[in-house]
């Protein structure tokens, strides 16, 4: 695996993308282990994607991990989409890793809320208790993370989460990935947590495949730090890992 740096960032880039979840997965582990030896209690923020599939499923074969005393949190939710609805985050999540695992604590986003706005004041104060301990974070086609378009993006947000429009390309992922089958289908406003809450996670790795990422894996590692490309923000964090394999990394400077 090649090592290098931008900024305080590590990234690890993975030959394949198997190797890559392989690698991610014993890395969260490790994490989680010492943290709950330490802590005896970890709080986590879940990305759902098609491409963290690999690393949750290595995660969740990962030995020694007390999963009683996690405390698990989605990023982010489609709106219009009630708890448990099969397209929706929360269901992803519960079919991928909190089934296999089962948290002793798990706070869903409910994407069919009345009041979105209020739904999202309800999971910021869930989110206000403590800090995430560790997000596992991917990264968009457009560079957001969670669902913090760039023209939504604010890294000193004053919300802890909040409802956003998605942008065009943020739209047709969810297509390309699978999440749906057409265009007209997927929902066009979410919640997320903001780039203020994420950046104040005490850890963060994040797990990037495939080149069709690859454009907007360049500009967050060797373009500017900005809201123009969200993830660039991970350069600046104290304590984060980016995994990549060997297409997403194939526009990075140097490589």
């Amino acid at each position: 695996m090649i090592e290098v740096r931008r900024g305080h960032l590590q990234v690890r880039v993975a030959p394949n993308r198997n190797d890559m979840g392989e690698a991610a997965g014993a890395y969260v582990a490790d994490r989680l282990r010492a943290q709950l030896a330490l802590i005896g209690r970890a709080r986590v923020a879940f990305a759902a994607a098609a491409s963290q599939a690999e690393f949750l499923d290595a995660l969740a074969s990962a030995p020694g991990i007390d999963w009683a005393r996690v405390e698990a949190f989605q990023l982010d939710e489609y709106i219009g989409l009630e708890l448990g609805h099969a397209r929706s985050f929360g269901r992803w999540l519960d079919d991928h890793i909190w089934s296999r695992v089962v948290p002793g604590r798990i706070e869903r986003m409910d994407g069919g809320a009345p009041d979105p706005e209020a739904e999202c004041r309800r999971y910021g104060a869930l989110l206000a208790e403590r800090a995430i301990d560790l997000a596992l974070l991917g990264i968009g086609e457009n560079g957001h993370l969670a669902f913090n378009d760039p023209h939504a993006a604010d890294f000193a947000d004053p919300l802890s989460a909040k409802v956003v429009t998605l942008d065009e390309i943020a739209l047709n992922q969810q297509v390309r990935d699978g999440a749906f089958p057409s265009l007209d289908l997927v929902p066009r406003r979410a919640m997320t947590l903001t780039m203020s809450t994420i950046l104040a996670s005490r850890a963060i790795s994040a797990v990037v495949p495939g080149t069709q990422k690859a454009p907007a894996v360049g500009a967050a590692l060797d373009g500017p730090i900005g809201a123009a490309c969200p993830a660039s923000a991970l350069r600046i964090h104290p304590d984060a890992v980016l995994f990549l394999d060997e297409g997403a990394a194939s526009l990075l400077a140097g490589g």
